[in-house]
């Protein structure tokens, strides 16, 4: 699990096909001193919001597979080297929830159309579409490329966020630029709140002879 506080911003070192097929999967590196220096194989670390499993690590880098259905899902496919990416290890047991709870589970993609800025802060406007902004409330939380936020507004086409100089500063959201793509993980408690409620509301019976167990 992760919060959505960026700890770092890494640098792509390559995005391979090992197959030579756009529509397979990939193997990404990753340059993140931070992120790199306690991690070792079988550790979760978040790229631009997506859990990445580690295979690999070595001089201040790190190597992850990445599925068919994470580069359909997200933006990672699109990475090219030197590209900057928000990088966030899991969360220890003991850790402080500083953000909100986020899974590094990608539900889909959003794009900036709009970009305000304010004296201190910018406000940005993303279009997205509906079965994503279904599940976002005004002043819930959102995760874009990691990032944990709150939501200013949200329409069937869309939401804002404000950004703050930190965060501005310290992820990749800063440097976005119109038409650009970002990864959003929506609320997991909403999504299992429909599921529950398509499922039905009706319990089966647990046999008492499991309950005794």
């Amino acid at each position: 699990m992760f919060t959505g506080i960026i700890e770092e911003l890494g640098s792509v070192v390559a995005l391979t096909r090992p197959d030579g097929d756009d529509g397979s999967d990939a193997v990404l590196t990753v340059a993140g001193p931070l992120a790199a220096s306690d991690a070792g194989p079988g550790d979760s670390i978040a790229v631009d919001g997506v859990c990445l499993t580690v295979t690999s690590v070595a001089d201040g880098a790190f190597v992850a597979e990445v599925m068919p259905e994470t580069l359909r899902r997200s933006s990672l496919g699109g990475l090219v080297p030197g590209a900057a990416v928000n990088l966030e290890r899991a969360m220890p047991a003991n850790g402080r929830l500083s953000g909100h709870v986020v899974q590094g589970h990608v539900d889909g993609v959003a794009t900036l159309v709009r970009r305000t800025p304010g004296p201190r802060w910018d406000d940005l406007a993303f279009g997205a579409p509906a079965a994503l902004t279904r599940y976002v409330a005004e002043k819930g939380s959102v995760a874009l490329a990691g990032v944990a936020l709150t939501v200013t507004w949200v329409s069937d086409e869309g939401f804002g966020v404000s950004l703050i100089p930190t965060t501005l500063a310290a992820t990749t959201l800063g440097g976005l630029a119109t038409g650009d793509l970002v990864n959003v993980e929506v609320d997991v408690l909403a999504k299992y709140v429909e599921r529950l409620m398509a499922a039905g509301t009706q319990v089966p019976a647990v046999p008492a002879t499991e309950v005794a167990r």
